[in-house]
């Protein structure tokens, strides 16, 4: 396990330092909406809300409606687990060094006391979820916010959150540990949780994207204001308008 964990500290260092020199020249704004390429990201949008109509949203539904409730949490609670150590990582990266350990305890907590990450003690105990990502972590290290843009499947993105999402693909020592049935099963746990989340917010997630008269415009919002409250980006005075011109604002942070 440390030679799991000093391998991926030093990968993910190595990929962040190369996306921090990368990004350096980037001009930075806290706050605004900045979508040059929104002829091209509404367009990967309708593509997105294809692919919800036909598969996300019928499968989220069919799960939920067949997997009772109970096993539905658990089957979250042991994704959440099995990705908590990629937390502890991140904190570390971030030098928030007593996140790094309420998230190793509550994974340990959470895998022993918790049949194997299943069930959710920890929470119980007061160690509450800690979550992260890599794009904190370039947040945390001075790397610019750049330009808004929809990813197929994945949705919503910053071009730092982008990045940080391809790193997170590293940041798990786990990832270096399991094999076979183990790495399945880590996968399987990761997309069930995810049709989980869509089903438990389909009613808003459903308001966003069918009934909203600018879906675009409202799922950048949304995903802005969500990302930045997350990453404590102080917007205060500033109202974002979901339909303002993004090429009257200056580029990001």
């Amino acid at each position: 396990m440390y030679n799991a964990a000093t391998s991926t500290l030093t990968r993910v260092a190595l990929l962040g330092a190369v996306l921090l020199v990368s990004a350096c020249s980037t001009p930075s704004q806290p706050n605004g909406i900045n979508d040059p390429y929104e002829q091209t990201n509404r367009q990967t949008h309708e593509l997105n809300r294809g692919i919800d109509r036909i598969v996300l949203r019928p499968t989220s539904n069919a799960y939920g409606t067949v997997v009772p409730e109970r096993a539905r949490n658990g089957i979250s609670n042991f994704a959440n687990t099995l990705n908590q150590p990629a937390d502890v990582v991140n904190s570390l990266l971030q030098g928030r060094v007593e996140n790094a350990g309420h998230s190793a305890f509550r994974f340990l907590v959470n895998g022993i006391f918790g049949l194997g990450g299943f069930l959710d003690p920890a929470t119980d105990m007061g160690l509450e979820d800690r979550d992260t990502d890599f794009g904190e972590t370039l947040y945390v290290w001075g790397v610019p916010e750049g330009v808004y843009g929809e990813l197929p499947i994945v949705g919503p993105v910053t071009e730092r959150h982008a990045a940080g999402k391809v790193v997170d693909l590293f940041t798990n020592p786990l990832s270096t540990v399991l094999e076979g049935p183990g790495a399945t099963a880590q996968t399987a746990a990761n997309v069930a949780s995810g049709f989980g989340t869509r089903y438990t917010l389909s009613d808003t997630i459903d308001s966003i994207l069918y009934d909203s008269a600018d879906s675009y415009a409202q799922a950048r919002l949304i995903y802005l204001q969500n990302r930045r409250f997350k990453l404590g980006v102080d917007s205060t005075g500033t109202d974002l308008d979901p339909f303002e011109d993004p090429y009257d604002s200056l580029p990001l942070q």
